[in-house]
Formats: structure tokens, sequence, C-alpha cells
């Protein structure tokens, strides 16, 4: 049989790294992000879904920042879900759409069109 503690304590290891490493069990015991995560693309949007069972629509939040979009729960939510996705072109936020059923939280976000800021000068 295999033990491996979560926490070592060592008389040279500082305090410090012990609650650093027990933070971090923490969050990934806790807050890890969903597993049930697929993204597909097309020309007008990346479609994500992920799995959030016990999740209710008011207990989410979504934001969207450039290229990146998180997804968390309130505070008062029993199950906390905290995770953030970059992708690789910025996001239309007022275009995108999210839909919660069955457990399954679906973004639709959409792509936003590059904006042409050259033009072409007349030479007199």
């Amino acid at each position: 049989m295999f033990f491996a503690p979560a926490v070592r304590t060592r008389s040279h290891v500082p305090a410090r790294g012990v609650d650093r490493s027990f933070e971090r069990f923490l969050n990934d015991a806790f807050f890890a992000p969903a597993t049930g995560v697929k993204v597909e693309q097309d020309d007008q949007a990346w479609t994500v879904s992920l799995d959030v069972p016990g999740v209710t629509r008011e207990q989410l939040a979504i934001d969207v920042d450039g290229t990146v979009v998180r997804v968390k729960t309130v505070a008062e939510a029993a199950r906390q879900y905290h995770a953030a996705y970059e992708l690789p072109a910025e996001i239309d936020a007022e275009a995108t759409t999210a839909k919660l059923e069955n457990g399954v939280l679906t973004l639709s976000l959409a792509k936003k069109k590059p904006v042409v800021t050259s033009r072409s000068i007349e030479v007199k």
C-alpha cells in the first residue's frame, strides 16, 4: 500500500511553505475545474461546453475580457467552480451567449471581426 501525506512537516521547511502546499492541496481538491470540457469552433464562434452539475444559472458568473473567458460560481453556491480559458482571438462579448441545461453550460463565444484601420492615401 502506498501512502503519501498531503503536508510534510520538516524542521527546516518554513511554515509559509507548508501553508502554500496545503493551500494548493485544498484548491486542487475543492476548486478544481470540471473534467468535462469540450471546445469546438467554426468561422463565426467557439462553442465551449462545461460540465457543472449541481449549479444553477443564478449561481454562475461569466466574464469576457479580450481573449479570456472566466466562469465562476458565486460565494453562496454549494459547489464552487472557477476556471479561465484563453482563446486565440478576441471574443465579441455583445454577441456571446450562455445556456445551462441539465448540468452542462454551453457558451457560444462569438469571434470578434477584425477592424480594418488602414486606408489608401491619394498622392497629389
